[in-house]
């Protein structure tokens, strides 16, 4: 009989896993190209170091591997995919150490999907694998608690360290994770020697970034006042915690249960530390005007926790019918959220439905104001029309050693090096790790511009004094694409020393 159990949840747990990288390979409109993002860190696998400006060198290493895998749009999905996978996996692997049934685990897996953590893992970003490392450490945690057997603690700091080499913000958990077992019955964590000799382990795995970090003056601090700037300073604190419900509406039922359970459930006693190191976190998150994403990792724990409470206290009598009720409304709440969460429906249908968009905050970007698409989606539009009218014109230039092409932002260059029907087009920008790429060895007598819509000049008045010839080639016509407008221009024979002029430009940036 145990046998046929285990039998039929692998089964049940092959499906859900095969559910999901379905969904993120298959299920995309076809209208949508890659995400700006995503093209920054394919193009990092070129470049493999211990750590770049904006992020660590994780994903530079799947970026490599996608590369070797021959570095298609479906390999893409499917690496990102598998990272949301895993994420199904460790959540699974939570609610059978916590000894939830085959309906908990069930249940579990279906708030993964009515969640926004669905649409996290749809981007080849830090995102998706941030998540799955912040519920590996977790579950290890939780063996750790429930056995007492040292090595968990060390697979613990091991998926601390591995996701800090992904995205810097796992941090906050460690912060949130180290107060919460500080303050909670399970405190004695701290006199563990094997703790220490795992933390050392730890930082060891992150001492080559932390070097490569001190060597270049720490970029990360650079970029994240940046950040601040331009995004973070946008986003208000309400909103923030207003976010925590919005994106995970379809599961407040499980969450609701899962913050009740750890004051009220004898055998989550032991799991108080989970909730606190939630608010804790929570409260940093909103502190620092985090954007309502960064807390994703949170929550696949809480949905485990939830999904037993639910399916252990309706378990007898007519009771079991209403543990039925957060399930039926976790699948419900998926197909509702399914045109939100994935970029199935064309430009033009969801301009059709925008109230709707508009009511779910989904049409709001970064700088606080409603557009025409959801930002994620017009980020993905636009590129191969950008890549080809660059081709056009770079394939007529007959002298490419002394060309560089130049754009106004990471994702124009990104684009035109993953469409480019040229392999080594090396396109480049003034913007993220693609300014520490430029190549000046050759001097350069001609420029490939490329510069947004937003551009003071587009009569390019600073230019046509330096070069014999300015010729405006095209520009971006997808009034959908995010890029609208983005224009391309040819600069011909440099009268000055457009090198030392770049060079000067750099320094500045």
């Amino acid at each position: 009989m145990q046998l046929q159990k285990t039998s039929t949840e692998t089964i049940v747990l092959v499906s859900f896993v095969v559910l999901k990288l379905f969904l993120h390979c298959f299920l995309i409109n076809p209208v949508y190209e890659l995400h700006r993002d995503e093209f920054l860190h394919l193009d990092q696998a070129k470049h493999l170091a211990w750590g770049f400006q904006s992020v660590p060198p994780a994903t530079s290493i799947f970026a490599w591997i996608i590369k070797l895998l021959g570095g298609s749009t479906f390999i893409i999905r499917l690496v990102t995919a598998c990272f949301g996978a895993g994420t199904l996996i460790y959540s699974w692997f939570i609610i059978k150490a916590l000894k939830g049934d085959l309906f908990a685990k069930v249940l579990g897996m279906v708030a993964l999907f009515a969640c926004a953590i669905a649409r996290l893992d749809m981007l080849f970003q830090p995102n998706a694998f941030d998540i799955l490392c912040w519920t590996a450490t977790y579950y290890y945690f939780i063996k750790y608690i429930s056995t007492n057997t040292p090595r968990f603690i060390y697979y613990a700091i091991l998926a601390i360290a591995i996701g800090f080499l992904n995205k810097y913000s796992i941090a906050f958990l460690v912060v949130g994770l180290a107060l919460g077992f500080s303050i909670s019955r399970q405190r004695h964590i701290f006199t563990i020697k094997h703790l220490y000799f795992a933390i050392a382990i730890g930082l060891l795995l992150v001492l080559p970034n932390l070097l490569w970090q001190y060597q270049n003056h720490f970029p990360v601090v650079k970029h994240m006042k940046e950040l601040a700037v331009t995004q973070l300073d946008k986003i208000n604190r309400i909103d923030f915690l207003k976010d925590q419900v919005l994106y995970y509406i379809g599961d407040l039922w499980i969450l609701f249960a899962a913050a009740v359970a750890f004051f009220v459930y004898k055998p989550f006693k032991s799991l108080r530390w989970i909730g606190l190191s939630y608010l804790i976190t929570i409260a940093l998150f909103t502190w620092f005007r985090a954007k309502g994403y960064y807390a994703a990792g949170l929550y696949p724990v809480l949905l485990a926790c939830g999904s037993v409470y639910i399916a252990a206290v309706f378990k007898n009598g007519w009771q079991r019918y209403l543990k039925v009720v957060p399930l039926i409304t976790a699948i419900g709440m998926f197909f509702l959220i399914l045109p939100f969460a994935y970029p199935i429906l064309t430009p033009g249908e969801i301009i059709l439905k925008k109230e709707k968009f508009e009511k779910i905050g989904a049409m709001r970007w970064e700088d606080g104001k409603n557009h025409h698409l959801p930002q994620d989606f017009a980020d993905m539009l636009g590129w191969k029309e950008l890549a080809k009218i660059v081709d056009e014109v770079y394939k007529k230039i007959p002298q490419k050693e002394n060309l560089i092409i130049l754009c106004d932002n990471y994702g124009e260059a990104g684009a035109i090096n993953h469409y480019s029907a040229f392999k080594n087009i090396n396109a480049v920008s003034f913007s993220a790790d693609y300014i520490t790429w430029v190549n000046l060895n050759k001097q350069i007598k001609n420029v490939i511009l490329v510069t947004s819509i937003e551009d003071d000049d587009p009569d390019r008045k600073v230019e046509k004094p330096i070069f014999e010839r300015v010729t405006k080639i095209n520009s971006i016509k997808n009034k959908m694409a995010r890029e609208y407008g983005t224009s391309v221009y040819l600069l011909e024979n440099a009268k000055i020393d457009i090198n030392a002029r770049l060079k000067a430009e750099m320094k500045e940036d």
